[in-house]
């Protein structure tokens, strides 16, 4: 595995999904992210946590959030996301469900299901209308102005359009994560935390060990034949059960948080493939 793969720890900004998650450990800070974004108050919120893993019972597709955090009566899944995925509307639908799931996974009615935030920071626009946030809501089609009303909500940040924003604590947020460059109270917190973060023997030796430890998953999908030039005899017409070996170790790879450019790199799979995962 090539060290490339992986940024040094003194060059992490707040947009890298470790250090990320690693800022919004902190409930003060993680709420004050979450209230810029919706123009909510939250309260007291529940220790978030982060890259929870989430599978149903049933054989399906399991999903790691980045930061999942419940309130008294709401919970918000935060993701970052640095690069765009064509399956992103179908992903955030996904995410929703298990969300849905979970709450209800302690026998509670419907009617007790939460109000709930599936939340995406994008660092390109997803949705190509320079919008600095899009929110989707269930309505009528017929007509709009009756909403289904089961308190969930999409919603997607556009960083790059930061300066569209007519919020200022939001416009601030967004430049931030889209420049790295703090200028309100809010976000030079989150660009101390960063520093501190960084400084942290803790938290160095952690990431290390993360990255050792994804190394050797790496390592270990090459030894079971799935090379970097893999690429070529796929799209030459491999064999099933090789294309086959190859996605099973792409899942195994995402399932531990590995950056989708590292597993398409690894395995020789296209994102298109990867769709199968």
């Amino acid at each position: 595995m090539d060290s490339a793969y992986f940024k040094p720890v003194d060059e992490l900004t707040f947009t890298d999904d470790y250090m990320f998650g690693a800022v919004m450990r902190d409930p003060e800070i993680c709420a004050g992210v979450i209230e810029r974004l919706l123009k909510i108050k939250v309260g007291r919120i529940e220790y978030p946590e982060l890259q929870k893993m989430l599978k149903p019972a049933y054989e399906s597709k399991g999903i790691r959030f980045d930061v999942y955090v419940k309130d008294s009566d709401r919970v918000f899944d935060v993701e970052i996301q640095n690069r765009i995925v064509g399956d992103l509307p179908k992903r955030a639908r996904y995410y929703q469900s298990m969300i849905d799931m979970d709450c209800l996974l302690r026998g509670k009615d419907y009617e007790s299901l939460p109000e709930s935030f599936v939340i995406f920071i994008c660092k390109s626009d997803p949705f190509g209308l320079s919008l600095p946030c899009y929110t989707f809501r269930n309505m009528c089609a017929e007509n709009g102005s009756l909403m289904l009303d089961d308190k969930t909500a999409r919603v997607f940040y556009n960083v790059g359009a930061y300066e569209n924003s007519k919020d200022d604590e939001l416009k601030a947020f967004l430049h931030f994560v889209c420049k790295n460059e703090a200028d309100d109270e809010f976000t030079r917190s989150l660009e101390e935390r960063v520093r501190t973060i960084i400084d942290s023997e803790k938290f160095r030796t952690e990431y290390l060990a993360v990255n050792l430890h994804d190394r050797d998953l790496i390592k270990e999908g090459k030894r079971e034949g799935i090379e970097i030039g893999i690429a070529q005899g796929i799209s030459q017409g491999i064999s099933k059960g090789a294309r086959d070996k190859a996605l099973e170790t792409a899942r195994k790879l995402l399932a531990e948080g590995i950056p989708l450019a590292t597993v398409l790199k690894c395995t020789g799979l296209t994102e298109e493939d990867l769709k199968e995962c």
